[in-house]
């Protein structure tokens, strides 16, 4: 439902009062995300040939545990702690981890917004590694526009941001850039066109628009993945190709809520630890592809 503005004026100053009251309390909580990713299947083919809508179907249903998530953030006024919750998966989804980046696992996201402060464990092929950084903060324009979330008013917030490349995303770059070395040493007189097809290929946009939605009856700069740093709790966020909609929030429970940073690990940086996980993708691909010399006796050692 969206407010017009006459009521939206109303809500936003009955928010506000109802906020600064709450400001003064002690603040602590759960919300339950789901999220939902969707992607252009026009992008797949097999020889360059367009697959069958049935072929297309299917790939899709194997994803779906993949491109829709549970998530859980435990947050307080300054501290929040976000992760996947675990599911199970139906007979013949999933691989076991065997496939190219079956060995990368992502840990839950740790946030401080008093000290500005990141921290994610991450393990890759067994190897824990502790990515400490920065928050990544965004410039929000915040919206006169409104509407209701469950029981609570939401009020809208756009920023627009550069476009961090996912895990996944640099596997992928790693590839296909140890797809190009092999390609070089297999054929020295590779033609030009040859390498500019493959640019064409990799291009991607550099920028998103990301939406959000707060409300300031949850006063917690929160919200899902590394998103926050507004007036009050995210409860709905959609960037180019996700939808992460809150579905549940309990607040100040009885049992108190610890957040903790994560400690374990080998401590990185947000870019060293790309520069890592590049690295490791083009010589699983060198490995994968048939492989060279460096390919088959491991390559880069953690």
């Amino acid at each position: 439902m969206t407010l017009k503005i006459s009521q939206w004026l109303c809500v936003a100053f009955v928010t506000l009062t109802i906020s600064t009251a709450v400001q003064a309390q002690k603040i602590e909580g759960v919300a339950t995300y789901q999220t939902k990713t969707t992607i252009d299947m026009s992008r797949f083919n097999r020889g360059g040939q367009q697959l069958t809508e049935a072929r297309k179907k299917q790939i899709a249903e194997r994803m779906k545990s993949f491109l829709e998530k549970e998530y859980t953030l435990s947050f307080n006024k300054d501290e929040s702690y976000y992760k996947e919750e675990e599911q199970l998966q139906a007979p013949g989804q999933g691989g076991g981890g065997r496939g190219f980046g079956g060995g990368f696992t992502q840990g839950g996201i740790y946030s401080n917004r008093a000290s500005n402060d990141y921290a994610r464990e991450n393990d890759m092929m067994g190897k824990i590694f502790l990515v400490k950084d920065t928050l990544n903060n965004l410039n929000w324009e915040l919206v006169k526009e409104s509407k209701v979330i469950g029981q609570y008013p939401v009020f809208k917030a756009v920023a627009t941001r550069n476009i961090e490349q996912n895990m996944w995303s640099r596997m992928g770059r790693g590839a296909r850039q140890g797809q190009r070395d092999r390609e070089k040493k297999e054929d020295s007189t590779a033609t030009a066109s040859t390498t500019s097809d493959i640019e064409i290929a990799e291009e991607e946009p550099k920028t998103e628009t990301i939406v959000a939605w707060y409300t300031p009856m949850i006063p917690a700069s929160h919200g899902p993945d590394e998103f926050g740093g507004l007036p009050g709790l995210i409860l709905e966020l959609s960037t180019n190709n996700t939808t992460i909609l809150c579905t549940k929030v309990v607040l100040n429970p009885k049992e108190p809520i610890a957040i903790e940073p994560p400690v374990k690990g080998k401590e990185v940086s947000r870019e060293e630890y790309q520069v890592i996980v590049e690295e490791k993708a083009k010589e699983m691909a060198e490995r994968f592809g048939g492989g060279n010399r460096r390919g088959q006796q491991g390559g880069r050692r953690f």
